[in-house]
């Protein structure tokens, strides 16, 4: 269906492909994953023909249809959101819009004349409308937006009213719509909450058609794709079996190319010795040839390329009381919206308390509360004594000052730090060389975050306040913070839709349900196992 043959891409200074090859087949479902910035977008731009390779070849079979979505979805405004999601069905979409055209000629008196032409036309163009199924258009397009967390109001309000990330949940549902040949998907999995994740979880492994994507969630791309195409150092390497397979593949492939390069080299070391130790012996001059000649033919192991993977490892927060927080008798709500009615709710030292429930249950509104960020409208929020706290909250991105560098936003903070304890907390955070120059203001989401949490974590609090701590996080910063978080001795409440970093930290479980306030006390396992179900909306 797909294959890039050979191909290689420069930009700028910075190599992306050296004669790089992979091929997507009918029905294959790949991840592709490789560091940022290591041309996981480039690629899917050159499939696409929107960008061209410098040199081999990208050959798309003829007729396919492609579906690509990405985290660029242009403006949108002026229309309802099915109506957007329904434009962009492919064929179907184009046979509807001439049938309208046709239906508002014949209602047309000064058409008169071309009746019979429009009628016979109309005909046609009715038939084709059926066999695309585009009766059933409307229906399915309101089905996948309520699969990604629409309600029937947001679905017939106007689409510009909609906030970046559900307008990006738009564009997906557009290419799901679609059911291209080959969808390509860069980053579905972001801006979604739990039960939407799962919902197109459920509808990409349903597909029929070949899929590549990019994701940070570790568990969604795990249970979707059966191959995966690693871009590293220019080349693409192709495993087969899911993320996890992957990871233990690379792992040990690595571990095999380190010993084969030991081993040459103490080889290599033996024979070195030798030529230097008899070079200048006539007796060995044959010998001593011999085994130059044979050096220079030896073709030489690479060692395995090291991946950049810093630890963080926590200093020692100082140790709080018992009793960290205490909701009692608390109600809240927002105009006529109750969210919360005679709350009672207790968190006590080292619990890693995870909160969930459907949108709009108040599950931020939660952590607001315990953060001192907003009031209970009735009861008291109490904090315990010696806690010192630290809250992650979405806004805490656009706090940052614009004009101030990474490495200046970290001085700020910490004016008494030596330069080279900041450069380390910079460099754990995905900050290396030249990044810790760059001005917040050019920093992308991800970054943002990262440097938000540096900024929480190196003199930690012994309460943790986290609302989506890993929303813009690529999987290697997950990895680390969930490494770092996992030897953390303080105390967390905390939201996230990432099921591996929800199971890997929490030890309780607090589920907001319209049916009321349920707790678990093992944490997400187990209250996957107890429930039968991976999160609130999905309950039968």
């Amino acid at each position: 269906m797909i294959r890039l043959d050979n191909i290689g891409k420069q930009n700028g200074h910075q190599i992306l492909f050296i004669e790089a090859s992979a091929v997507l087949l009918k029905g294959e479902k790949i991840g592709l994953v490789g560091p940022n910035g290591a041309g996981k977008t480039t690629l899917f731009r050159m499939i696409t023909g929107q960008d061209e390779p410098d040199e081999g070849q990208v050959s798309v079979d003829r007729g396919l249809t492609i579906g690509y979505f990405n985290q660029d979805v242009g403006e949108m405004a002026g229309r309802s959101a099915a109506a957007e999601v329904m434009d962009g069905a492919g064929p179907v979409s184009e046979v509807a819009a001439e049938l309208k055209e046709l239906e508002h000629a014949m209602a047309d008196p000064d058409r008169a004349d071309d009746m019979d032409d429009i009628i016979a036309r109309y005909g046609e163009v009715q038939h084709r409308f059926e066999e695309l199924d585009g009766y059933a258009l409307e229906g399915r397009a309101r089905e996948v937006l309520a699969g990604l967390g629409f309600s029937d109001e947001m679905m017939d309000g106007d689409v510009g009213k909609l906030s970046g990330g559900w307008k990006m949940r738009v564009a997906l549902a557009r290419i799901l719509l679609m059911r291209p040949d080959v969808m390509l998907l860069d980053e579905p999995s972001n801006h979604l909450d739990l039960e939407s994740l799962i919902w197109l979880e459920s509808f990409l492994k349903g597909f029929e058609g070949a899929l590549m994507m990019t994701s940070h969630d570790r568990e969604f791309m795990n249970r979707i794709v059966s191959k995966i195409v690693e871009i590293d150092g220019g080349a693409l390497t192709t495993y087969s079996g899911n993320y996890e397979f992957y990871e233990e593949q690379r792992a040990l492939a690595e571990k095999q190319q380190q010993a084969q390069f030991e081993r040459q080299q103490a080889m290599l070391a033996k024979e070195i010795k030798f030529i230097e130790r008899f070079k200048a012996r006539a007796s060995h001059a044959a010998q001593v040839q011999s085994r130059v000649k044979k050096l220079e033919k030896i073709e030489r192991v690479e060692p395995p390329r090291r991946r950049q993977s810093v630890a963080f490892d926590f200093p020692q927060a100082p140790r709080s009381g018992e009793d960290v927080v205490a909701l009692k008798n608390v109600d809240k709500g927002y105009g006529s919206k109750r969210i919360y009615d005679g709350l009672d709710f207790m968190v006590r030292r080292r619990e890693r308390w995870c909160v969930m429930g459907v949108n709009g249950a108040g599950k931020s509104t939660l952590l607001k509360l315990v953060a001192g960020a907003t009031e209970p409208d009735a009861g008291t929020v109490t904090i315990g004594g010696s806690v010192k706290m630290g809250y992650f909250a979405q806004h805490a991105m656009d706090l940052l000052d614009g004009e101030r560098t990474v490495f200046e936003s970290l001085e700020d903070a910490f004016p008494h730090a030596g330069q080279g304890a900041l450069r380390t907390l910079a460099g754990c955070f995905g900050f290396s060389g030249d990044d810790v120059e760059k001005r917040c203001r050019v920093l992308s989401g991800g970054e943002k975050a990262r440097l938000v949490m540096a900024k929480m974590l190196f003199d930690p609090p012994n309460f943790l306040v986290l609302d989506e701590p890993t929303n813009h996080l690529d999987m290697a910063t997950k990895e680390m913070l969930i490494a770092a978080l996992s030897n953390y001795e303080g105390t967390m409440l905390f939201v996230s839709h990432d099921r591996h970093f929800l199971a890997a930290l929490s030890n309780r479980l607090l589920e907001l349900t319209a049916d009321g306030i349920h707790q678990y006390g093992g944490g997400y396992s187990e209250y996957v196992a107890r429930t039968g179900h991976e999160a609130p909306g999905l309950r039968s």
